[in-house]
């Protein structure tokens, strides 16, 4: 049966008013809930690493334009420095875009790749799905619990130098789609990120030693087809681990993923 198209897809001026419509319900919802959010910066690093990572600026990414990817390192110069040295205090909520703000052509940002609406685009401010990406996949390795994440809902480029489980990502637009994580314990955390010629790098850092650490276990890896389209599916499992025995004491899952894949895969591949 085929999909009725929603009216935002039918022309570009229903899609920006809908796109003004959330952007404005997000704000007042943000006003109503009263939810403290992360704002104290410090330059001084907390001592005790919870974890670091970091991910390569330019990989091949499909037949995309390679200024693109220029572009991008633009864009995560200009984004850093807002979520360099954030605290996040007992109670508090990160959110990206209170740190970052509107990326907008006024405060510098450029035209990068973006993922909308199931196609790879140009637009303002792309590229800075990296930065979402990096701090997510640090945020499932501490006790900070994920508010709102969200999963692209398909897998645009084969795993061309992928360090990362497909998945493991976060989808950000400025301001309703965002990536927020609480802090549920008695300790303060802080985020770290800078970036070199090569790489954007992070580091979540705790004032006190934490007792647990965490590692990230992809499962039930697929691909499938469903009425000849392609698909990729796949869990992220959770360990928690006693730092001083090495046991494990806790397994969770994380997620599923299902995302629609827009890149050839041999036939060899699908089960």
């Amino acid at each position: 049966m085929r999909r009725r198209r929603r009216l935002s897809e039918i022309h570009p001026i229903f899609f920006h008013t809908r796109v003004a419509q959330l952007r404005i319900h997000r704000t007042f919802c943000d006003w109503k809930s009263q939810v403290r959010f992360a704002t104290e910066k410090q330059d001084d690093p907390l001592a005790f690493t919870m974890k670091r990572h970091q991910s390569l600026l330019r990989r091949r990414l499909g037949d995309s334009d390679p200024e693109l990817q220029e572009n991008k390192v633009v864009n995560l110069n200009l984004a850093a420095p807002t979520v360099h040295g954030i605290r996040i205090a007992p109670g508090d909520t990160f959110s990206l875009w209170r740190c970052l703000g509107p990326p907008t052509a006024s405060r510098g940002y450029i035209e990068g790749l973006q993922l909308s609406r199931g196609e790879v685009v140009r637009g303002v401010g792309g590229g800075l799905c990296q930065l979402a990406n990096l701090l997510y996949w640090m945020a499932l390795h501490s006790p900070l619990v994920v508010v709102e994440r969200h999963h692209h809902s398909f897998d645009p480029f084969p795993d061309e130098r992928r360090t990362l489980p497909f998945g493991s990502g976060a989808g950000i637009f400025y301001n309703y789609v965002d990536l927020r994580f609480f802090n549920p314990t008695n300790e303060v955390f802080g985020l770290e990120v800078w970036l070199t010629e090569q790489h954007i790098k992070g580091r979540l850092a705790c004032q006190a030693e934490w007792p647990l650490s965490y590692k990230i276990e992809e499962r039930e890896h697929r691909f499938f087809r469903r009425q000849q389209t392609p698909y990729r599916a796949n869990e992220l499992w959770r360990r928690v681990i006693d730092r001083k025995t090495g046991n494990t004491i806790q397994e969770e899952l994380m997620m599923k993923n299902v995302a629609e894949v827009k890149y050839p895969v041999a036939d060899e591949m699908f089960t």
